[in-house]
């Protein structure tokens, strides 16, 4: 009866611990251009993140991470410090005003010279 209880309990611990923590979230980040990706997406690769990939035309980034080693929040705070407005978490202004012409996403006047 001890040895049944025994696996029991380490069956129960083995379930626990293989649980994934691993998670996928997807949020708005603005932006412009292909710059703008490479940027994004390196502003979020930090501790715990897996995988990024923002979508240039949709505007939206989809995040795989570990939450046992980050969060959503810490990921958009990570974009926003490199300019970029991530969920609710605003861009920091002077970072935004050192980002290329291309990407300053609420300054128009660079896609005049596209028409």
């Amino acid at each position: 009866m001890k040895n049944i209880f025994l696996v029991l309990g380490l069956l129960v611990s083995f379930y626990t611990y293989s649980q994934s923590t691993v998670k996928t979230e997807t949020f708005v980040v603005k932006g412009n251009c292909d710059d703008c990706k490479e940027r994004i997406e390196n502003a979020a690769d930090i501790k715990g993140v897996k995988i990024s990939n923002w979508n240039v035309d949709k505007k939206i980034i989809s995040v795989t991470y570990d939450s046992k080693k980050t969060d959503i929040t810490k990921i958009q705070k990570a974009i926003a410090a490199k300019g970029y407005d991530a969920g609710d978490v605003k861009g920091d202004a002077a970072a935004y005003k050192k980002l290329p012409l291309c990407c300053q996403y609420n300054d128009r006047t660079h896609e005049e010279g596209k028409k």
